[in-house]
């Protein structure tokens, strides 16, 4: 008889799981906002015990820039802060403004082409070919 082999630690917790879990934390958080609630006051999850979701995303050059600007402003605040941090921040800044307001900040932002910016190509893997 072979036994399967249990998983455990992080190859129990494949990235093919995170959509469902980022998914339905998402579909809470905007249930939440829909019902006139901060985002997360219905989640019954702890802070300590809340998964994080690992992305990313493309933005013009004069926008990161400006991340590190607030960053130094915050040092000068005595804040130390991380990008993700701050552009946490800045989304619970976004969901407290009104309506009209929150319509006018995103129309003025510039659209821009998703997908990883033109340079380098990447280089293959040195990785030896098993060839048979």
């Amino acid at each position: 008889m072979i036994r399967k082999r249990v998983r455990s630690g992080a190859l129990a917790r494949s990235r093919h799981a995170l959509p469902d879990a980022a998914d339905a934390s998402a579909r809470a958080a905007v249930g939440d906002a829909a019902a006139g609630s901060p985002p997360g006051a219905g989640t019954q999850l702890d802070e300590t015990a809340q998964r994080v979701v690992r992305d990313s995303f493309t933005m013009p050059l004069a926008d990161y820039a400006l991340i590190g600007s607030l960053k130094v402003k915050c040092l000068g605040m005595g804040i130390a802060v991380k990008k993700s941090e701050l552009l946490r921040a800045g989304l619970h800044a976004l969901t407290r403004i009104s309506d009209q307001n929150f319509a006018e900040v995103v129309s003025a932002v510039e659209s821009v082409k998703t997908g990883r910016p033109p340079g380098k190509k990447r280089k293959k893997s040195k990785r030896a070919k098993i060839t048979r």
